[in-house]
């Protein structure tokens, strides 16, 4: 089968397109640039997703589509996230439905219904919010609407996956981010600490987004237009999992810590500053990190262990095993 993976040289991406090609597919990868760090015998294809008709070309011949790349983050113009998060999205699926490539695979993330309140235990029914605190989920939002919309029309039969807090050797944002941090002295527990929060070892979101890819070919009408949790179905203490992280590792674990109401008022004041400001690099925190850090987030995935047979391949215990050797491996070399 051929295989497209649009963000080939991301965390997750990457990881996909191996997997596909492990599998015995013909993989094609699409980016901005080449990525040598990827095994030779996946094709790559440098193509901007906002180029249309660079796109409708890449896609032909495809009998599925893995669209993975979007522009992430809490920070940033809105026109940089809408141009490559809902404009690219669009270009996929209708350069899909031209070339009669007949499965769409996409990405989503759980923050599409995140309303900075606590959500323990959720499943897919929850509506998305009337408004967003940053560009990355309110134009997640919108893509996946587009794809939801486009299932059954020209041929075409898609699926959304929402994977949460994607962690694992090579991640080059949660786990980096939050080391990088603690060596400054510049982490802060948000809240009393006590919230729960999903995460979803690298292997684990893969294997999803390959269940989903084969259950739209074998049973389309089944999950053709759903949107599916995944994680590792074992929600963690997120400072208590940060602070384990740390200890691993031999970093001083977090000690300051603020409230909620707090870290809410300081965001809104740093937003207002850099903006005011067009300053391009991150604020110390925003209101929508300071919801992320101090609340619950975590899923009831029935749904994909239902309808895609979803059963996470890694254990948490065994994918922080592999990360804490990850990270004194590279610590030698």
């Amino acid at each position: 089968m051929n295989c497209l993976v649009t963000g080939g040289g991301g965390f997750l991406g990457a990881a996909l397109a191996e997997r596909l090609l492990n599998d015995g597919n013909v993989v094609t990868v699409l980016g901005r640039r080449n990525y040598p760090e990827l095994n030779s015998e996946i094709k790559q294809v440098c193509v901007d997703i906002q180029d249309r008709s660079a796109v409708f070309n890449a896609v032909k011949g495809m009998n599925a589509v893995y669209h993975s790349a979007a522009v992430p983050g809490v920070w940033g113009s809105y026109s940089d996230y809408y141009k490559t998060n809902v404009v690219g999205t669009q270009n996929i699926i209708d350069a899909c439905k031209a070339q009669n490539v007949p499965r769409l695979i996409f990405t989503s993330s759980p923050s599409v219904v995140y309303d900075m309140k606590d959500q323990s235990g959720i499943d897919e029914s929850a509506p998305f919010p009337s408004s967003y605190l940053c560009h990355y989920p309110k134009t997640k939002a919108m893509a996946e609407r587009l794809v939801s919309s486009a299932d059954g029309e020209g041929g075409l039969r898609t699926v959304s996956i929402r994977p949460h807090l994607i962690w694992g050797p090579g991640d080059p944002h949660l786990v980096p981010r939050l080391i990088e941090k603690a060596k400054r002295g510049k982490l802060v527990q948000v809240g009393a600490g006590k919230n729960k929060v999903d995460m979803v070892y690298i292997d684990n979101a893969v294997e999803c987004h390959v269940l989903a890819g084969k259950v739209l070919n074998s049973d389309p009408d089944r999950i053709g237009g759903k949107a599916y949790f995944v994680s590792d179905d074992r929600p963690v203490e997120l400072w208590r999992w940060v602070n384990e992280l740390l200890n691993a590792l031999n970093l001083p674990k977090v000690e300051r810590c603020i409230s909620f109401r707090t870290a809410y008022i300081v965001g809104f004041i740093a937003e207002g500053v850099y903006g005011l400001l067009q300053k391009k690099e991150e604020p110390p925190i925003t209101r929508f990190v300071a919801g992320q850090l101090a609340t619950d987030h975590y899923y009831d995935i029935s749904r994909a262990r239902n309808d895609l047979k979803y059963v996470p391949l890694v254990s948490p215990e065994e994918g922080f095993s592999r990360l804490i050797n990850y990270f004194q491996q590279t610590k030698k070399n």
